[in-house]
């Protein structure tokens, strides 16, 4: 469970009671915005503290991945931003106990980010901020002044966590593929490069292979028994990312297929990650350890397994 916090000031009337987040995909100049990036990152069973008029008012639990969706009716606080935008399904619930950071910067203060924080170190909200990362040691201090109602309302909102439906992943792949070729501002040398690294071929097999050289929970290194696996994957990367060596692993076919579903991770020491939802029968009949370290790896390659094992892995 990961937690946000979503500044709502002149949105909080329509997406509460909706239960609902929104937010542009791009500033009003086309340029990328964190905070508009965020939405893509919530899972479902997140927690979402509703900051409005200084005080959080609301908890929200995340039901489903963020989806594209046209503009709602905000009216005047949405008259400026693109129709083009992110909508997360929340179910929000308004708290008794409201409480105002301001009130409480000295506890609160010590565990604000230094980056992307969604309150200056006086307590005040950023009006550019929109959707924030909460870091965990904030989210506790936050727990605490809510008191017990916090985990009444997330024991009172159930997720399902399903499987990831293989023939949406790979509609979206496909969406995105098409995008690619449809590109203008690239040639036609990039679009291949770009296509061919979905299927772990080409220019993005050549760099992975620079930094490994086997699979390594298997041992196997003959090239032509393995496959190029995105740790985090190809729908989920920028161009720089689709083609980065260090984004990728030569893995047995059978360990990347675990591996791309969240099945296996690593720690960046080297530790194997086994998810508890991988059957013990599927361990035993592929022959997957349950522990084994398989080397240190770069600090290039530990920045994409951070995200593998917060995004993808399944815990």
């Amino acid at each position: 469970m990961n937690h946000w916090w979503v500044n709502q000031n002149g949105t909080y009337k329509f997406e509460v009671p909706g239960n609902y987040m929104w937010s542009p995909k791009t500033k009003k100049n086309g340029n990328k915005n964190q905070f508009y990036l965020n939405m893509q990152e919530v899972l479902p069973g997140d927690v979402i503290f509703s900051f409005c008029d200084t005080y959080i008012k609301a908890i929200g639990v995340a039901k489903k991945k963020a989806i594209d969706s046209p503009k709602p009716a905000f009216g005047k606080p949405g008259a400026s931003w693109s129709t083009d935008g992110w909508l997360v399904q929340v179910d929000f619930t308004e708290l008794t106990n409201q409480i105002r950071p301001k009130d409480n910067i000295k506890k609160i203060k010590p565990y604000l980010p230094s980056k992307y924080s969604p309150l200056s170190i006086e307590g005040n909200g950023f009006e550019a901020v929109y959707l924030a990362e909460v870091p965990d040691a904030l989210a506790s201090v936050i727990i605490n002044l809510i008191g017990n109602e916090y985990q009444a309302i997330v024991d009172s909102n159930p997720v399902a966590i399903v499987e990831e439906d293989q023939e949406a992943q790979e509609a979206l792949e496909d969406q995105e593929e098409d995008a690619i070729r449809g590109r203008t501002q690239i040639g036609p040398t990039s679009k291949k490069q770009l296509t061919d690294a979905r299927r772990g071929h080409g220019i993005f097999k050549t760099n992975v292979l620079r930094n490994e050289k086997k699979c390594r929970l298997t041992g196997i290194a003959d090239i032509s028994h393995l496959r190029a696996s995105h740790i985090k994957p190809w729908v989920k990367s920028d161009d720089d990312e689709k083609l980065h060596g260090a984004n990728g692993l030569m893995l047995a076919p059978h360990i990347g297929h675990l591996f791309d579903r969240g099945y296996l991770s690593f720690e960046d020491d080297g530790e194997l990650l086994i998810s508890p939802r991988l059957k013990t029968d599927v361990m035993n009949t592929w022959g997957i350890p349950a522990k084994k370290n398989v080397g240190k790896f770069k600090p290039s390659q530990a920045k994409f397994l951070a995200y593998h094992r917060r995004y993808i892995f399944k815990k």
